[in-house]
């Protein structure tokens, strides 16, 4: 009884702020809306169109082709274990509508950068994408060397130097039940994404602003498996979106610091001590890890006292005097202001540069690089 209580006092906080940003919501579904008409998913307004029968597959690889032409293509490979083999038709870049990771799921991802022709970081990552999946229960189709080897082959084939991967590991195609028992065997996916970091640039040397995210939290158990519903972090980003930030910020109902929607969080206290909020509650971030274990050296060099993941309370980070989101694509994003008040001075600080600095190094010189054999 005291959880649907605690659950219902969470919808109802969450409500208002919805109401209260009506205008901004409003505007993302209408945006939404045409964006799906430019590609021809929705009629004109006013207009009541005949809805079209394709009765052969040329006539739908014909329309895919269409829409593809008028997209910028980013995605240069995609793998499927469903095709068995690697594709660099965009067009073909499908997943069936059976899959129980489309409508259950039922499915896990990962990600890795590509950097300079290296995938870094890309064994950490599979790792982790195994321990989701053994509490998802699924059984992967391949041995893990298998996968390591399918993915360095479609980033080779992709010719993508710069940019990143996503896989994913489903329980399959099948049926349209709950029950993962109808699918025919597990499916692994691939796609290679190009680099696009103009914007990305230009947030690192200016910062970004975040806010406080009224959507409840994902319980800790499903926080630790990286699985295919985003549907809280895609709220709480829209929501952020519409409040005019970058991204929001969870904190948990004991009030302390927990995560952000597809990144970690990072502190730098008054006194020098860089922390991490502990990842008890939340995804277990390789990034996040990887910036703990360089950042010893930013105490070698006098910028840091101390490095560590631990609990930290609302109260004491906005107290902090730097701010950060960590993940495998940024990989460090300073934060100059948080619900409207600015992280410190308000400006990118030396210790956000550094980390910044060091994970940039580590793609390009450290040990976790694996060179792609492109042809």
């Amino acid at each position: 009884m005291d959880q649907i209580q605690k659950s219902g006092s969470v919808s109802k906080l969450w409500q208002p702020e919805v109401k209260e940003n009506k205008e901004g919501w409003s505007k993302s579904r209408k945006q939404l809306g045409t964006c799906f008409r430019a590609h021809g998913a929705l009629p004109p307004v006013g207009e009541d169109r005949q809805v079209p029968v394709y009765a052969s597959g040329i006539q739908v690889l014909e329309k895919l082709q269409e829409k593809w032409e008028s997209t910028q293509r980013r995605y240069p490979a995609m793998y499927s274990s469903v095709v068995g083999g690697i594709i660099l038709d965009p067009s073909m870049m499908v997943i069936p509508i059976d899959d129980h990771m489309v409508h259950r799921g039922h499915g896990v991802f990962d990600t890795a950068t590509i950097s300079d022709g290296c995938l870094y970081e890309l064994d950490s990552h599979l790792d982790r994408l195994l321990a989701s999946a053994s509490k998802a229960k699924i059984d992967p189709p391949f041995p893990r060397e298998t996968m390591r080897g399918i993915l360095i082959q479609m980033t080779a084939a992709s010719g993508c130097k710069d940019g990143s991967i996503k896989y994913w590991l489903s329980a399959g195609p099948g049926d349209f039940l709950l029950s993962p028992t109808g699918c025919t065997r597990p499916a692994f996916y691939a796609v290679a994404i190009a680099a696009s970091a103009a914007t990305r640039r230009s947030q690192q040397n200016d910062g970004v602003r975040a806010i406080t995210t009224t959507v409840p939290m994902k319980h800790p158990f499903f926080a630790g498996i990286k699985s295919v519903n985003y549907l809280p972090n895609a709220l709480a980003l829209v929501e952020a979106e519409a409040r005019g930030a970058y991204a929001p910020v969870w904190v948990d109902e004991d009030g302390c610091v927990a995560e952000g929607p597809t990144m970690n969080v990072a502190f730098v206290t008054a006194d020098g001590d860089l922390v991490l909020p502990a990842f008890e509650k939340v995804l277990s971030g390789c990034t996040a890890k990887r910036l703990l274990a360089l950042a010893p050296r930013l105490v070698e060099a006098g910028l840091l006292r101390s490095a560590g993941d631990a609990r930290i309370s609302a109260d004491e980070a906005r107290r902090c005097a730097e701010m950060m989101f960590v993940g495998s694509g940024l990989p460090v994003l300073p934060v100059v202001e948080w619900d409207g008040q600015p992280v410190g001075d308000g400006r990118v600080g030396k210790v956000s540069l550094a980390l910044s600095e060091l994970l940039r190094d580590d793609m390009k010189s450290g040990p976790d690089r694996i060179p792609v054999p492109y042809s």
